[in-house]
């Protein structure tokens, strides 16, 4: 049973820290609210109000007395009421009103019903309340004639709720704005750091960041100000470092490159050649994977427009371009074609046809890509995404490289919040399917 009414809480509340704490603060002054209302109303307000009724009622009964006992000194009487109380009196003998004029949902008109029906009886009121609006009108039957009465609704009900409800709500209400004004203030450095830290996940470089907000709030911003830097500074070194060790071994590979162009047996200079190419490629992969994370800024990609100057470059008959929505995305410009140009490139070495599809998908962006190539077996997606993994057997996205071509591409897309599919293409090749947050 905890459990569920815990699940129940998880639907029912809302997921985000603002509203939350705005519940926290103004759930217990609404409550106090209600129960304070509840309170006076029963306690206070209706005693109150029954007594007001009972008072006018009794009143009411005597002018009737005097009118059937007394008639010589009726006119007097009713003067002296309504220069002294503000009372009408009428008296004539209209047909008395078998439909009554009581509001079902008033508490005032149930009041001053329950003490004319225990003074005068059944079938021998009638009253309006909401015919004037400063006044009640009440007849009442006495013997062949009616009575008729016109009071001020304060001899009916007492005016001290309405100010009760106005110095009860009203402050409620500025108290709970001073609440959302203060709540904003307090959650802007949470979101402020939620969207920084969503930022250097998908590989922005934050460097306009600054802590702010309360003390706990400020330290965890200061923390994750100096992990992003450290972490930059990792990725920098190791970027410096893997090119410093490429431009260091090109050296000696160039000058190997000339005194085998020297050789004067071709065959062996040719072979070894390929060889040195081989390093060269090989050197140029470690360097491009080492460079994902690259200083570069995020900005509004046109999916259609960055696709269409991919194929320009390619400039290849057996590539297609079908079905491409106009979708515009946030993130580097220069990685995502990298990695779209390494799929791209991989359909067109070892297949004849590759075909590129780009479509919406509700918050998504849907790359297609599919060739007619010799594909990878199922049970080898998940491993072609690790770093140094080659297939034998198949094809990789660089058989004489590393195998490192799929974990850049991964490692890219995964960098902007997507995520990369592999499967069966409609060619019986294989198929990149690869999701982007727009």
């Amino acid at each position: 049973m905890f459990f569920g009414l815990n699940k129940f809480l998880k639907i029912v509340l809302p997921k985000r820290l603002f509203y939350r704490a705005l519940i926290i603060v103004a759930a217990p002054t609404i409550i106090l609210q209600l129960i304070i209302t509840i309170v006076f109303y029963d306690s206070i307000w209706i005693k109150a109000n029954k007594n007001i009724t009972r008072s006018l009622v009794t009143q009411l009964k005597a002018i009737q007395e005097v009118y059937q006992n007394d008639k010589k000194n009726l006119d007097f009487f009713t003067d002296s009421y309504k220069n002294n109380f503000n009372f009408e009196i009428g008296i004539s003998q209209e047909k008395f009103p078998i439909t009554t004029g009581e509001r079902r949902f008033s508490p005032m008109d149930r009041s001053l019903r329950r003490e004319l029906k225990s003074t005068f009886g059944n079938n021998n009121y009638w009253f309006n309340t909401a015919k004037f609006k400063n006044a009640v009108e009440i007849k009442i039957k006495s013997e062949n004639d009616v009575i008729k009465f016109l009071v001020p609704k304060e001899m009916v009900s007492t005016s001290s709720v309405r100010l009760f409800v106005l110095w009860t709500t009203l402050p409620s209400l500025v108290l709970i704005i001073i609440a959302l004004i203060f709540l904003k203030n307090q959650t802007k450095p949470l979101v402020r750091l939620a969207k920084a830290a969503e930022r250097f996940g998908k590989g922005d470089y934050v460097n306009d960041f600054r802590p702010s907000g309360a003390q706990e709030i400020r330290k965890a911003a200061y923390e994750f100000d100096r992990m992003a830097k450290r972490i930059n500074r990792h990725l920098n070194q190791r970027s410096e470092m893997l090119s410093g060790i490429s431009h260091d071994l090109r050296t000696p590979l160039t000058r190997l490159k000339l005194q085998l162009a020297m050789l004067e047996q071709k065959d062996l200079s040719n072979k070894m050649s390929k060889d040195i190419d081989e390093m060269e490629k090989m050197l140029n992969d470690y360097l491009q994977f080492a460079k994902t994370q690259s200083k570069e800024t995020s900005t509004n990609i046109d999916l259609k427009d960055l696709i269409n100057q991919i194929k320009d470059e390619f400039d290849d008959q057996n590539l297609e371009i079908s079905n491409i929505e106009t979708i515009s995305i946030k993130g580097r410009r220069s990685a995502l074609k990298r990695s779209l140009e390494n799929i791209i490139q991989n359909g067109l070495t070892y297949g004849k046809r590759v075909q590129v599809e780009a479509q919406k998908s509700k918050n998504l962006a849907v790359i297609n890509i599919e060739d007619d190539g010799p594909g990878i077996p199922d049970d080898q997606y998940k491993n072609v995404f690790k770093p140094f993994f080659r297939l034998d057997k198949s094809r990789s996205l660089n058989q004489s490289g590393v195998g490192l071509g799929l974990a850049i591409v991964e490692d890219i897309i995964n960098s902007h919040g997507g995520n990369i599919k592999l499967g069966k293409s409609k060619f019986n090749g294989l198929q990149v399917k690869i999701f982007l947050p727009f």
